[in-house]
């Protein structure tokens, strides 16, 4: 029902609205007003509904509803105009004609400003109130129009004429009128808040007029609404729409139902899931459970609120909390839920450290912690340049390359250390599960996060400097392929949402910074490979070693043997020997593993109390290390023809290798040994094939190539070799061995051939001339357009060096054989000279 309050605030003849069918009863003044009936003291008056309508009634205006014949309503009174109205009623028919005002706004309304029906009502009841206004009940009589206004001054009274229903019948009217009481009574059955009265009233009408009206005053209409059933004369018509308007209102009533039947199902369901959790909670209380259970369940609380997870993720973890709150203790999925929420806290979600981008520092940390590597070391400071410009920026992947032992790893940490960052190492050596990488899902009995979420949370920050060490040794199986998991870690693109299969939540990768190492960049997937900056890290030169030594080496190994420096002095004579005589390597690791032998060794003699220097000589080296392990294999080897000094790239760096060629009776047939691959066999029947098709050339007898057959022989047979850059080699042992001019055992060569005589450029170039230089020789045949890459070489090795580019094979042959033969001619001269001299 409406309040009087609330009409006096609209200060306004508003019509309080009469009673829905879904609201209940209206109470006005001091009682309540049963629906189409009059009040207790108008009994004994003439009903209504019998009252005879006057041809001109005085007019009440009223807003936002309507008055409809048949039935009882309170109208709250405030104007003037509305008050003598009433006054001249009760002085005579006691009849008013309620007509709803077009616009709730207007405050003086005239003909215009109402609608041209209304409802003639029989004035019941009125009530003075403190405030001024009046209450009035009337109840409706008949339809009436308006035809013209006979007094708009002091009050509003107009001529009108009724409109009464017929009295129509039929089977069609007999069905509205049932549906449209079927529907009503659905309404009231589905409200809560209806009377009991509504039920009677609507039985005791008879009428289809009356039936139609009633229901229409009682629905929750709009105005236009209801002006349109009160102006609708037709009493079929009218029961048409009053019939579709309460079926829908059925529809909005049952679809209420239906939501509130849902939510107190859920309500139910919630408190009975609440009664039961505390019946749980009083049993293990009981079983001396509950302490433990709740001690655990707030310690995990406490440890998500403080880990600042990303909202998405503190979701998960709660929702596994709740599982845990009604886990039994004793089944294993509480151990497996426990362990999941403490690895989603254990993570470093919002902890990172703060780079320290300072490029003077960086800088003089590298040279602290490396000897040598300038190109490296440029292009990480110009990487740190860049991350101190733009801090937001992911960089690129760096991958250094190189054979063992040149500082790959020491050079991640010395970053590590520059960038003030945490340091994570992770070998791959080996690793072929995909489950090392991504983890083992849940399901899986002890299954834990990857390697990748294992290490950052150990960490404890999540932006370190994480180096995947050996990336090139990387294994497959059926387990999955661990590489292509390493393809969304390496991405910067894609790893912000890196998802782990037992964490099954993303962690952001992208803050991390991944180097990777690599000895040998041929296994390395090309997927993998593209989304890395190869970095290469060349062996060491003799110097470069021995300055390693002085600054780096010996100190640690007198550390770590516990001696000191004035006790154990190297000669610089002493590393050189150490470096070329006992040790034959890329990298320096050996080298201190043999510095560290003779450190024990004098650790040895100072707890003997021996008397013996404390300087480390080349001389004294013997005692301490034995006999000499590595001798020039050059100067081991005679100038013969047949035998020539190629040079080859592996993993571990730059080697020589010795090409051999001979000849007995035979069919012109070609044998090879020394474990050689199917690229370098193919590389010398194509030296033997140009060797037979250019034999003129050469001054090489093609019968004599018949007559005998040839054997080729790369020592070292029990390693395997293979790579075309032998090929020149190969050629030139055959010519010079059919021709009987031998090679000088100082030149080496390299270069893949063809069969129109052309050489080809190869790889590692720069490796190849270190191992040169490594073994004593000075001079080295290459393809032309390989000497771009002598600028990687060092300065120093390049000037001890003769580089002799070539383009083609007679090129070749005249660089090797002929300047042979020439100083060997020289040499000759020269002794003939001293001879007679004597």
């Amino acid at each position: 029902m409406t309040d009087e309050q609330h009409d006096k605030e609209k200060d306004a003849d508003d019509a309080k609205r009469p009673v829905v069918l879904d609201e209940g009863a209206a109470a006005e003044g001091d009682g309540s007003v049963p629906l189409a009936a009059p009040a207790e003291d108008e009994r004994d008056r003439k009903s209504p509904e019998h009252m005879e309508v006057p041809e001109i009634l005085p007019v009440l205006p009223i807003r936002d509803t309507v008055a409809f014949p048949g039935t009882v309503m309170p109208l709250t009174v405030s104007r003037e105009k509305s008050k003598r109205v009433l006054d001249l009623a009760l002085a005579g028919s006691r009849v008013v004609a309620v007509v709803a005002q077009r616009t709730a706004e207007t405050e003086d309304p005239q003909l215009g400003d109402l609608y041209r029906v209304g409802t003639a009502c029989a004035v019941l009841k009125l009530f003075k109130l403190d405030d001024g206004t009046q209450t009035v009940i009337v109840h409706g009589i008949a339809r009436v129009g308006l035809e013209s206004m006979t007094d708009q001054t002091s009050y509003l009274e107009a001529k009108v004429h009724p409109r009464y229903d017929t009295g129509e019948s039929g089977t069609e009217i007999e069905a509205l009128v049932h549906s449209v009481r079927h529907a009503a009574q659905q309404v009231i059955e589905m409200s809560d808040n209806v009377p009991d009265e509504a039920r009677v009233v609507l039985d005791s009408i008879r009428t289809p007029g009356g039936l139609a009206d009633f229901v229409a005053a009682n629905l929750s209409l709009g105005l236009v609404h209801k002006q349109e059933l009160l102006e609708t004369f037709d009493v079929k018509e009218r029961l048409r729409k009053v019939h579709y308007t309460i079926a829908g209102q059925v529809e909005v009533l049952e679809l209420s139902r239906k939501i509130q039947s849902e939510v107190r199902g859920r309500m139910e369901k919630s408190q009975r899931e609440y009664f039961l959790r505390e019946q749980l909670k009083a049993i293990q209380s009981e079983l001396g459970q509950a302490d433990a259970r709740s001690a655990t369940v707030s310690k995990l609380e406490e440890k998500i609120v403080s880990a600042k997870m990303p909202e998405e993720v503190e979701a998960e973890a709660r929702r596994e909390l709740e599982r845990l709150g009604v886990i039994p203790q004793a089944s294993p999925e509480y151990s497996v839920a426990q362990d999941y929420v403490e690895w989603l806290c254990t993570l470093p979600w919002s902890v990172g450290t703060e780079d320290r981008a300072d490029i003077r520092k960086a800088g003089k940390i590298l040279d602290e912690d490396h000897y040598g590597l300038g190109k490296v070391k440029r292009r990480i400071l110009e990487f740190l340049a860049v991350r101190q410009l733009q801090p937001e920026t992911h960089g690129p992947i760096l991958c250094f390359a190189g054979p063992p032992g040149v500082g790959k790893t020491s050079l991640g940490r010395s970053i590590a250390r520059a960038l003030g960052r945490k340091f994570i190492r992770m070998s791959l050596g080996g690793a072929h599960d995909e489950a090392d990488i991504r983890g083992h899902r849940r399901t899986y009995i002890g299954a834990l996060p990857g390697r990748i979420m294992r290490e950052i949370a150990k960490a404890g920050s999540n932006n370190p400097l994480f180096m995947l060490d050996e990336v090139d040794k990387l294994g497959q199986d059926f387990r999955g392929d661990p590489a292509s998991a390493l393809l969304e870690v390496l991405d910067p693109a894609q790893n912000s949402t890196f998802t782990d299969h037992y964490l099954d939540v993303p962690f952001d990768l992208s803050k991390v910074l991944f180097i990777t190492t690599a000895n040998y960049m041929d296994p390395i997937p090309v997927a993998l490979l593209d989304r890395m900056e190869v970095m290469e890290l060349p062996g060491y030169t003799l110097q470069e070693k021995i300055q390693i030594a002085k600054r780096y080496l010996v100190p640690r190994q007198l550390d770590e043997n516990g001696l000191k420096a004035k006790q154990v002095r190297f000669d610089e004579a002493a590393l050189r020997k150490i470096v070329s005589g006992y040790t034959r390597e890329a990298g320096v690791r050996n080298l201190e593993r043999t510095i560290g032998a003779v450190c024990r060794a004098r650790a040895v003699a100072i707890v003997r109390k021996e008397r013996r220097s404390g300087r480390v000589t080349a001389r004294s080296l013997a005692r301490d290390l034995g006999a000499v392990k590595y001798e020039s294999e050059v100067a081991a080897r005679i100038s013969i023809p047949g035998v020539v000094t190629g040079l080859a790239f592996t993993p571990t760096g730059g080697e020589i290798l010795f090409i051999e060629a001979t000849r007995m009776p035979g069919n012109g047939n070609l044998n090879l040994t020394g474990q050689l691959g199917s690229v370098m066999r193919e590389s010398s029947q194509a030296a033997f094939s140009i060797v037979r098709s250019r034999a003129a050339d050469l001054d090489i007898d093609p019968g004599q190539i018949l007559q005998n057959d040839y054997h080729i022989h790369v020592p070292a047979g029990a390693i395997p070799k293979d790579g075309p850059s032998a090929g020149v080699a190969m050629l030139t042992s055959l010519v010079s061995l059919l021709t009987d001019r031998a090679v000088n055992p100082g030149t080496a060569m390299t270069g893949e051939i063809t069969l129109r005589g052309r050489v080809l450029p190869v790889g590692g170039i720069k490796e190849k001339v270190l191992a040169a230089h490594r073994a004593g020789l000075t001079r080295v045949i290459m393809p032309e357009r390989n000497v771009r890459d002598l600028d990687d070489v060092p300065e120093d090795v390049r000037e001890e060096i003769e580089f002799v580019p070539v383009r083609t094979i007679d090129q070749v042959l005249k660089a090797a054989l002929d300047e042979q033969a020439k100083q060997a001619k020289q040499g000759k001269q020269g002794k003939r000279t001293k001879t007679r001299r004597r």
